[in-house]
């Protein structure tokens, strides 16, 4: 074994909170050593993002403290207790960092360009001309070469998978010695997936790069993994070689993450069951070009003539490459997006419908978000949050019979109710989502768009929001428009499929009936990413 490049020994991590200590990391060590990738794995809240930000002393210090005896070494240097002016030369340099949300790590009043090129100004002192020629290099290294003609645009103005390779662009920017992955997949669908983590393998070994993975994607563990660390609220109950974990995993709650996996099929349609929204040849078009004097002279066609039709019970999913409009065609649906085409709900023509016309149909129609720390206000409580809509929708409702549904909402989706007075940031990744998800569900709604539901959360409770949303549906006879990456998670949310492409049906029908037999090349080619991905190495 090479000399460890990180070196964790007995690393503990404290939060003082009004009412106590909060021991949130207790006595974890483990090894990283050059051209090695070690998995973090465990369940939202286990700890594993909070070990990677102490590695770059970028927790809430002094809320955040390290109990004595706690050694993170980089490189054979001490880095608990550094000063900021001492880790800046660390961070970027020598050890790179791909956040969890990109959406919230990315400055919004910033272009790509700038963000991708202030990196390698503050790091390598590159002039202007030098640092936007890297900047083309890495948007073709992390398979965004169109982006190149749109240096200029704005973190809004792209795909949730296209911002993240933005933060990996980033992150490798200044060819790091140790690359933190902090769910480096999460918003890419598996064709991209495979790209990235063969891109990202290959970088490390021309490198000899250091990778500490943090994912709850265990194909991904299984597949790229050299060793293994599986962490418990906040300690690592077993660790070892990625093979012998997966072959013969020795404790408890190892084989239950490890056997957790997305199973069942949806049930059935009635044959009489009614239609409750239809869309039909929708459009949603985007400037792409202005001329000198401002005129549009160019369209990105995000949604190009679509036709969908979702009946009272049924989940549509719809799946596709990033950019594809899977995402654009959701929010077009429940008119936060202007569109072209008509859309009916529930029997009404709400095509020329406007904003003050749609307020009363809000509590039919919900969605929850692919990004839930930017879907959540920061400054609002999770009671606020998941309440807010009841206050606009269920005026009838006094205090405690909105707390009351608050209540019943929290429990739905596997979160304790006696949280829901502390706020989002207080939250792991995977605890947002479901606050999302509670929020959306709280007002009874008869439609809901699913944008990435189950993507920032670990398999074990991918399971669980699978098995809750299926409940629901068939408790309220709910339609879902579902859209996700994840093909294991679509085969057993989905009744029908729409493959999209560059804002177009590729495929559509049954969706047992694509998963078996795929009909376009385009599909066959994004089922065979999503296995090859999940072949052992």
């Amino acid at each position: 074994m090479n000399t460890p490049f990180l070196s964790v020994k007995n690393l503990s991590i404290d939060f003082k909170t009004p009412e106590r200590v909060f021991h949130a990391v207790k006595d974890v060590s483990f090894d990283v050593a050059q051209g090695q990738t070690v998995a973090l794995v465990g369940e939202s809240g286990s700890g594993k993002s909070v070990t990677a930000l102490s590695i770059m002393q970028l927790l809430p210090y002094p809320l955040a403290s390290h109990p004595e005896g706690s050694s993170i070494k980089c490189n054979g240097e001490e880095l608990v207790g550094k000063k900021d002016g001492f880790m800046r030369h660390i961070r970027g340099s020598q050890i790179g960092m791909i956040f969890q949300e990109p959406m919230t790590a990315l400055n919004p009043l910033h272009t790509i360009e700038k963000q991708i090129g202030e990196t390698l100004r503050l790091h390598q002192k590159m002039s202007e001309s030098k640092a936007q020629e890297r900047v083309k290099e890495l948007l073709d290294m992390v398979q965004l070469p169109m982006i190149k003609e749109r240096l200029k645009a704005y973190p809004h103005e792209l795909s949730g998978g296209q911002r993240q390779r933005i933060m990996i662009a980033m992150a490798l920017a200044n060819n790091p010695e140790l690359l933190i992955a902090d769910e480096p997949t999460t918003a890419l669908d598996v064709t991209v997936q495979a790209e990235i983590l063969e891109l990202l393998e290959e970088l490390q070994t021309e490198l000899k790069m250091a990778m500490l993975m943090i994912t709850h994607d265990l194909s991904i563990v299984e597949k790229f993994a050299d060793d293994v660390c599986v962490m418990k609220t906040g300690e690592i109950v077993e660790q070892g070689t990625s093979t012998a974990l997966f072959k013969s995993p020795k404790h408890d709650y190892t084989k239950k993450l490890f056997g957790s996996l997305p199973k069942g099929t949806v049930k059935p349609l009635t044959n009489n069951a009614p239609t409750l929204i239809k869309g039909t040849d929708m459009q949603v078009h985007f400037p792409a070009k202005k001329s000198f004097l401002g005129k549009t002279i160019g369209w990105v066609k995000a949604v190009d003539g679509i036709n969908v039709q979702i009946k009272a019970g049924q989940t549509i999913g719809v799946v596709g490459e990033s950019g594809s409009g899977k995402s654009t065609l959701g929010y077009a649906l429940i008119k936060l997006l202007s569109s072209q085409g008509n859309i009916e709900f529930d029997g009404t023509d709400i095509s020329a419908f406007k904003r003050a016309d749609m307020t009363p149909l809000r509590s039919d129609m919900q969605i929850v978000f692919q990004d839930p720390f930017s879907a959540l206000s920061p400054r609002m409580s999770i009671a606020d949050i998941i309440g807010e809509g009841l206050k606009i929708h269920r005026p009838d409702l006094d205090t405690k019979g909105r707390d009351d549904l608050v209540i019943d909402s929290l429990k739905n989706v596997h979160l304790d109710p006696a949280t829901r007075h502390r706020y989002p940031h207080e939250f792991s990744g995977g605890q947002r989502q479901r606050i999302a998800i509670a929020r959306a569900m709280v007002l009874h709604p008869k439609f809901v768009v699913l944008d990435e539901p189950t993507s920032a959360l670990d398999v074990s409770v991918q399971v669980e929001i699978i098995d809750l949303l299926r409940e629901l549906q068939e408790k309220h006879n709910l339609a879902y428009l579902f859209i996700s990456h994840d093909l294991r998670v679509v085969r057993a949310m989905a009744h029908e499929l729409i493959v999209m492409k560059s804002g177009k049906v590729v495929e559509s029908g049954k969706a047992e009936d694509i998963f078996n037999n795929p009909q376009e090349s385009y599909t066959q080619a994004l089922l065979e990413a999503a296995l090859n991905l999940r072949a052992r190495k």
